[in-house]
């Protein structure tokens, strides 16, 4: 037994040296091939290269929003404690460039997660947070053991101007995902495609690295000037100011919110409201709360306040427009033949309509008026008796053609749908009928007043609201052109220039005087539209007219032949003791066209005598 051991102990033992024997010359003379082939049989995990997503930028070029590089400083852990001699230079390179790092928690995470290969211990750091050690790293001749770290880039969305044009901007979400605004209607354009860098095998089986570049988004160009932009919202901020904590505790109004737009193509030169936000960080309640009352906020509190103020109010909201609506209506008469402009009408303050008495805003009465003279007067008698000749058919008819009831189409989200808040023929009656004819009893939104207003004054052309004009690659070579699009003619230029001529002496001799800029010739037309609230009564809910509530309003524009501007001022409640005044509104009016009618070229044309000028404030009072 003893010999037949030691024979198989001797055999065992010259086969594991002839097995070692063989296993050194393959290596010495295969090696090579092997490890080639061992490599075939791996995976080899590709790196992403983020794109770069659009800027949007003004009419101008200014850039509005872009992304702007930075780093995650990424901690290989694997690589730190693979040799002894990385650790303690690696964590004394990261402490002395990175204030924010400590050794004894970089030591603790080395321990604790010794082959953990991803480790993000800063974040979205600026280039020259992290040049000084990366020239440290690359140093390898006075640093060779500093290993296991590595920079991470991704882009950061940063909007230069922070809250300027906010509702129309938008901001994004983690992953690039547009919300509100042209972040999101163009989020796909913005977007770009990622790029990768992977390894791979070639024929010889040699391991190769290869790079697909990503692809970047493209840049929007807005129709948005930021100079107009900006005289737009220093003015809405004035006026709510001026008015915080005015009959109520609050800001100076529910909403207020300013449209300036070309009539001739449909391009929006400004579109803001106030509440605004900072799109740096859209969810600072801080502007509008204290730190006490966000504190005591339910999520979903917080979330309701956050959406009142993330709302762009020209286009998800509506509301009755009142007497801006009056034109339209007046247009209507002459353009179907039912009105011919001779016309007179007594006003004696009130109406007997269906059952019902409908009251003028001048309950005395205006007495004797011309059509001219109503729309002067803002006479809601007048326009009640007109409604009578002009016959729901075509009232229901034109408001239609003006747009009403539907969207405009406007490329911005959320456009609130209005066809349910629209009268038919079989739902509309007497009273329907003669209110409607002044602006109450329907709903429109901001951009479909201006849209309808635009067609009024630039000879019938009804042209789509756009906030873009084009799309260019990151080079700007132009891909896509919005020139503005005519979607219909509304009414004929006979009409329109007769409409006009009402709209001239309203503001020259009318209720819109306040909105005057002197030495511009201008027309335009007030609006003073009593809201609604919901009671209960024994149990049942009904809704009835608001007492003190208004929405106030104007719309003009300039110069009166040709006109190249048209704004639209609203004002939701504004916080004063006596809302029902359209002057708050001509006096954001007056004040925004003084500032940007020089600005966009457009001359005075009237002559007036300057010692007779007073100079107003937001509020209308004289500036001292």
């Amino acid at each position: 037994m003893r010999k037949k051991l030691i024979v198989t102990f001797l055999t065992i033992t010259i086969l594991l040296v002839a097995l070692i024997g063989r296993i050194m010359y393959i290596e010495v003379t295969s090696g090579e091939k092997y490890e080639k082939i061992v490599l075939t049989q791996q995976e080899y995990d590709s790196t992403i290269l983020p794109y770069q997503r659009g800027d949007i930028v003004d009419a101008k070029g200014t850039v509005l929003a872009t992304s702007v590089d930075v780093y995650n400083v990424i901690l290989d852990c694997k690589v730190l404690n693979s040799k002894e001699e990385y650790l303690q230079p690696t964590i004394e390179a990261l402490t002395s460039c990175f204030e924010d790092l400590k050794a004894e928690d970089l030591y603790k995470l080395a321990e604790e997660k010794p082959k953990s290969q991803y480790n993000k211990i800063l974040r979205r750091l600026p280039y020259d947070k992290v040049q000084k050690f990366v020239e440290l790293q690359n140093d390898t001749k006075n640093h060779p053991y500093i290993k296991g770290v590595w920079m991470e880039k991704e882009y950061l969305r940063e909007y230069p101007y922070g809250s300027l044009a906010a509702s129309v901007i938008g901001y994004t979400t983690s992953g690039n995902l547009g919300i509100g605004g042209l972040e999101d209607s163009y989020n796909d354009t913005l977007n770009g495609v990622n790029g990768r860098e992977y390894g791979y095998l070639n024929s010889d089986s040699n391991f190769e690295k290869t790079i697909k570049e990503p692809v970047n988004g493209k840049t929007v160009v807005s129709t948005i000037d930021v100079n107009i932009q900006s005289v737009v919202e220093k003015k809405l901020k004035e006026f709510n100011d001026a008015c915080k904590n005015g009959a109520e505790e609050g800001e100076g109004s529910k909403n207020t919110a300013a449209i300036v737009m070309n009539p001739n193509n449909g391009e929006i030169y400004a579109m803001a409201n106030y509440p605004t936000f900072d799109l740096n960080d859209p969810r600072d309640l801080s502007a509008y709360y204290s730190e006490e009352q966000i504190k005591a906020m339910s999520e979903d509190e917080q979330l309701e306040a956050l959406n009142k103020i993330w709302q762009n109010f020209c286009v998800t909201q509506t509301y009755e427009p009142g007497s801006t609506v009056k034109p339209l209506t007046v247009a209507t008469g002459l353009e179907t033949g039912a009105l011919t402009g001779n016309e007179t009408y007594v006003c004696d303050g009130k109406e007997q309509v269906g059952g019902h008495t409908i009251h003028c805003v001048n309950r005395s009465g205006h007495g004797l008026l011309t059509i001219e003279q109503s729309i002067m007067e803002s006479c809601n008698d007048a326009l009640m008796q007109m409604s009578y000749a002009i016959q729901k058919e075509n009232l229901l008819k034109y408001q239609k053609i003006f747009g009403f009831g539907q969207k405009t189409g406007i490329d911005l989200p959320g456009e609130a749908r209005t066809d349910s808040l629209m009268y038919t023929l079989e739902t509309m009656d007497d009273a329907s009928l003669a209110t409607n004819s002044f602006g109450q009893n329907f709903n429109v939104t901001m951009v479909q007043m201006a849209s309808a207003f635009s067609s009024l004054i630039n000879g019938g052309n009804y042209y789509k609201p756009h906030v873009v004009k084009k799309i260019t690659d990151e080079n700007g070579n132009l891909i896509e052109e919005n020139k503005g699009e005519l979607l219909k003619q509304t009414l004929s230029k006979d009409t329109c220039n007769m409409v006009k001529q009402y709209l001239y002496k309203t503001v020259s001799e009318g209720t819109g005087k306040t909105a005057k800029v002197p030495g511009y010739s201008m027309g335009g037309k007030t609006g003073t539209a009593q809201k609604y609230e919901t009671i209960e009564e024994d149990g049942v809910k009904k809704t009835q007219r608001a007492q003190g509530k208004y929405l106030v309003s104007f719309i003009g524009y300039v110069p009166q032949e040709n006109p190249q501007v048209v704004i639209y001022v609203v004002i939701d409640e504004p916080n004063v003791a006596d809302q029902a005044h359209s002057s708050y509104a001509q006096n954001i009016t007056r004040e925004i066209l003084k500032e940007i009618l020089p600005y966009l070229n457009i001359y005075q044309d009237e002559e007036y005598d300057q010692e007779k000028v007073v100079d107003l404030d937001i509020m209308g009072n004289p500036v001292q």
